[in-house]
Parts: C-alpha cells; structure tokens; sequence
C-alpha cells in the first residue's frame, strides 16, 4: 500500500468555457499553480469537480489531465471513484487502473439508502478488498444521511486497503475527538493497515482545529484560493508552532465561510473567475452560478 497521505490536496473544480464546455487548458493551468504554491496533491473528480455532471469522456480528460500534471511535477493524486452501489463503485475502482498515477481512491459513505453501520463496513470492505489503490472513506453525514460512530470509524480504519478517511462530520463533535484521541494513543485492536490511516480535514471552516488534534492533512477545497496560507497552516500545526497555527487558522476560517455562503463550488468559481484564472464562473445545473454580492465578500478576504 503507497504510505498514507499528508498535507494539503486540492480537490480540482472544473472549468468551463463560456459555452459550458469543459476548459482543459485552465485545468491544467490550474492544477499547476496549486502545486507551485504548496499543495501536496490533486484530488480529481471530488465533489468539488461536480463529476456527477460530467459525461464519461469528460470525466476521462480531467483524470489524463491530473495525471500528467501529477507526474510532471511529483505530486500525489487522489481520484474520487463511488457511489451509493457497492458493485458499481467496484467498477469505478477497477477502472483507475487505466491511470497508474492514481494513488488511493476518495470514495463516499453509501448516500440516500442509508446502510447500517454494518452494511457500511462491509461495503468498504468489500471495495478495499479488489481496488487498485487505497481507498480514502469520504465522511460525510449532512450530505449522506448516515453518521458514522467512533467505534465504526476504528473498524474501518483497521481495514486492510483503507488508508484514511476525509473527515466532514460538520463538526469538531465528540466522536472526533475521540476517534483522534485513539488513534494518537493506540493503533486499533486489529491489524493496523500498512502507512497507517490518515484523517483528512473535509470540513474547511474546522481545518485547524481538526489539524491541532493531530489530522495528518486537508482535503481543502478553499485552498484554491490562499494556497500557500493552507499549506502553512498544515506545516505549522505538523511543527507544533501552535501560535503560527492557530493565527492562520483564525485568519483563514473567514475565508471557507465565505466560499461556502452558497453551494460549493460557485463561489469559489466565481472568485477564480473574478481573478482571470477560469475562463467562466459557470456551473452545471442544479447549480447556479455564485450571486455578485457572495462573490465580492469572497474576494475582499483572497
């Protein structure tokens, strides 16, 4: 299994043209200047990227895009790869094979069917077990429907395949605090994967304070903004500069909250777009471009 991942990855928005085609160009483009800045890594077709609105071929030039940009320039890259359907998302794992620069898989809790626990479990261990890479669990409760217990996340973190979670409980809740806490302690009860398991921070607002309970690192979507800022941010809490840290994170969090005030990613296309880094602000429907007064609060904090 590739050593688990650490630091900050951006997970890409998509660009479009100003006639709603894909504009590879200023992905790439992109892709480059994140990692110029500090990134670690890329995550292609995250939520962030909207694939779900993206035709197969399409969603094929974002992945051959990140990839080459990823092996250039020695960057590690997640693709998100999954759905609620557990044979199906073996399909979309199987297929990641075709881009050998992938190295794990950010792959979604089951959404609307709501499993149990149980059957969330056996579906991440049913996908671990024949995926080419390593699977990240997506975390997500206020978008899936299902909470996932401390005792759970323990589980799945002892899962051979799965090499960390992207946590986005909404929160920093108790059952954060305790997962953190065990995992700093004491390597779950069973075998503990090989690179052990990494937490991501998923919920952009609560970055810091999930990095100052040791989080090996962020999937960050307002770090397409700041890019270097974030990447410090991650940097100083590894260092235990708690002072650096936590200034940064006082003067980024603002930030997050503002490119979330309407439905991700408008508002951070319609910031990149402000700033000539996208050809467009444009979404794909059932998203509607960030409104004019949500785009200018964003800037005055970029």
């Amino acid at each position: 299994m590739e050593p688990s991942p650490r630091g900050l990855f951006i997970p890409l928005i998509t660009p479009f043209t100003e006639d709603g085609d894909l504009a590879s160009g200023a992905l790439e483009k992109l892709a480059h200047a994140v990692i110029d800045a500090g990134a670690a890594g890329l995550v292609a077709l995250g939520t962030t990227g909207e694939p779900a609105t993206l035709t197969a071929a399409e969603q094929h030039t974002v992945l051959d895009i990140a990839a080459r940009v990823c092996r250039e320039r020695g960057a590690t890259l997640i693709a998100g790869a999954g759905s609620n359907d557990t044979a199906g998302s073996a399909r979309a794992l199987r297929d990641l094979a075709a881009w050998p620069e992938v190295s794990a898989a950010l792959t979604v809790v089951p959404y609307y069917t709501r499993p149990s626990e149980e059957g969330v479990v056996a579906h991440f261990t049913r996908l671990a077990l024949h995926s080419p890479v390593p699977l990240i669990v997506y975390n997500i409760p206020y978008r899936t429907g299902r909470v996932l217990s401390v005792q759970t996340l323990l589980r799945l973190a002892s899962v051979p395949g799965i090499a960390g979670v992207k946590h986005a409980p909404g929160a920093v809740d108790q059952d954060t605090v305790l997962l953190m806490s065990r995992l700093a302690t004491t390597p779950p009860t069973m075998a503990e994967p090989p690179g052990g398991f990494a937490v991501l921070a998923g919920d952009d607002v609560f970055a810091s304070p999930l990095l100052a309970l040791g989080a090996a690192g962020g999937i960050l979507a307002s770090a397409h903004l700041r890019t270097g800022e974030f990447a410090e941010l991650i940097a100083a809490w590894h260092a235990g500069d708690a002072g650096r840290a936590g200034a940064l994170g006082q003067r980024l969090a603002p930030l997050s909250a503002a490119l979330f005030a309407e439905p991700n990613p408008a508002v951070i296309k319609g910031v990149l777009h402000a700033q000539g880094l996208i050809p467009s602000p444009a979404v794909r429907l059932p998203l509607l471009a960030a409104g004019h007064d949500s785009v200018r609060a964003a800037l005055a904090l970029c």
